[in-house]
């Protein structure tokens, strides 16, 4: 009986112990910040009204702050997988960025530092075969991620933004990409 009491209280103990939600969180390094998923958004508008397309990858890696450790991201998106919201502006999208002649793009992000409660970083953008730097890029920093904003225009990367029923319908020039690198 005194041994079946013994069981049952180191039983509780260790519930209590290990019963955690958060297994292991406890340990990582705060200059430590873990990307499980990237997502990336295209917001623009056109003259019937905004639009988004987005594309989200699994990717895991690893940015060590304050260290001579690795200190950037690189991944590539398939430009085939942006989905905006019906068949006929995912077609137009891709026709635009020319996903068969490019069927990749690049997003690196580099030498990120605290910024406040925020951080700092450079971003180089390769879409077709064009890339776009950025110095000193603001990620916001929530509890779930690391969210970016870059304004851009399609005559940047040298692309004519897409034009329907004769030019009746035409998408404006300046368009938004906001990415968004959730941690573990």
């Amino acid at each position: 009986m005194k041994q079946r009491i013994i069981f049952t209280v180191m039983g509780l103990v260790l519930f209590l112990l290990l019963g955690s939600a958060k297994p292991i969180s406890f340990l990582i390094d705060p200059n430590t910040i873990i990307i499980d998923k990237l997502e990336i958004e295209i917001l623009g508008n056109s003259t019937v009204g905004k639009y988004t397309c987005a594309n989200s990858l699994t990717y895991r890696d690893t940015i060590y702050l304050n260290s001579n450790t690795k200190n950037s991201l690189k991944s590539e998106i398939s430009m085939s997988n942006f989905e905006c919201g019906n068949r006929i502006m995912n077609k137009d999208l891709k026709t635009t960025v020319k996903a068969t002649k490019f069927p990749k793009s690049t997003v690196t992000i580099t030498n990120i530092k605290p910024f406040g409660t925020n951080y700092k970083c450079s971003l180089n953008f390769h879409i077709t075969d064009k890339t776009l730097s950025y110095q000193n890029l603001v990620l916001r920093n929530t509890k779930e991620s690391l969210e970016g904003v870059v304004a851009v225009t399609f005559s940047e990367i040298s692309l004519e933004p897409p034009t329907k029923m004769g030019g009746i319908i035409k998408v404006k020039d300046e368009f938004v990409i906001h990415f968004n690198l959730h941690k573990l």
